[in-house]
């Protein structure tokens, strides 16, 4: 399934709420946060993958969900809920966290290029 051509990577109306409520530079700093603890959640699924632990794959997905889902990237999200729950051999769950890298990259780049035209 390839989600990035199926869903827009961002939910603007989740994020244009967020700039008229909260303002620019609030979203810019959960944005940053976003940035620094998706590096750590992508070593922790890493990890688990590495050990073949079901339970702790289960778990770091999710919270890298939540994250990626609190901060509007829509694609990465739904791509996190099929992780979570992926029943996939070793194998495919390194495919996965291949493309999860890059598509966070992407969906990252989106949301930078997004921010900068917000006033």
């Amino acid at each position: 399934m390839n989600i990035d051509n199926q869903l827009p990577t961002l939910d603007h109306e989740l994020l244009d709420t967020y700039v008229q409520t909260l303002g620019k530079t609030v979203v810019e700093q959960m944005f940053t946060l976003y940035s620094q603890q998706s590096m750590i959640y992508l070593l922790n699924i890493e990890e688990s993958l590495l050990n073949n632990n079901t339970d702790l794959w289960r778990d770091h997905c999710h919270k890298m969900k939540g994250a990626a889902g609190s901060v509007g990237l829509k694609a990465l999200h739904v791509r996190l809920t099929d992780m979570e729950n992926s029943s996939e051999c070793i194998n495919k769950k390194a495919q996965q966290l291949a493309e999860l890298r890059v598509h966070n990259k992407q969906v990252m780049d989106d949301f930078e290029y997004w921010l900068s035209s917000v006033k």
